[in-house]
């Protein structure tokens, strides 16, 4: 085993993936017997293996919707912390010209006296 420390927001975030996983192959399995219900000619062979990929199907587009999910989760964030540093460059001259005015104000004032 490894000596390093358990990081316990990494063990959280890997155990609520389990969770979300396990509790979408059971809404899968739930809408798959939901879905063959409707098809009462299927043999009862017939209705496992459909089901069957039903509740596969449906694991692989959530799992493409979680996918483009975190991507674009990823995009917006590259977009923030862009116009985050804009404004902030934006702030910190503007102070800094504020700076300068002032002390050419106050340079001003006290050498017309």
């Amino acid at each position: 085993m490894d000596d390093r420390p358990i990081d316990p927001r990494v063990l959280i975030s890997e155990l609520e993936g389990h969770l979300l996983i396990e509790a979408t192959r059971a809404e899968g399995r739930s809408e798959a017997a939901r879905f063959t219900r409707s098809l009462p000619w299927l043999t009862d062979t017939q209705r496992e293996e459909v089901e069957q990929v039903y509740a596969r199907d449906h694991l692989a587009l959530s799992r493409r919707s979680w996918e483009r999910t975190a991507l674009r989760g990823q995009e917006l964030r590259a977009e923030y912390e862009a116009a985050y540093r804009a404004l902030r460059r934006r702030l910190c001259t503007a102070f800094l010209l504020g700076a300068v005015v002032l002390a050419l104000v106050t340079l001003t004032s006290v050498s017309a006296r």
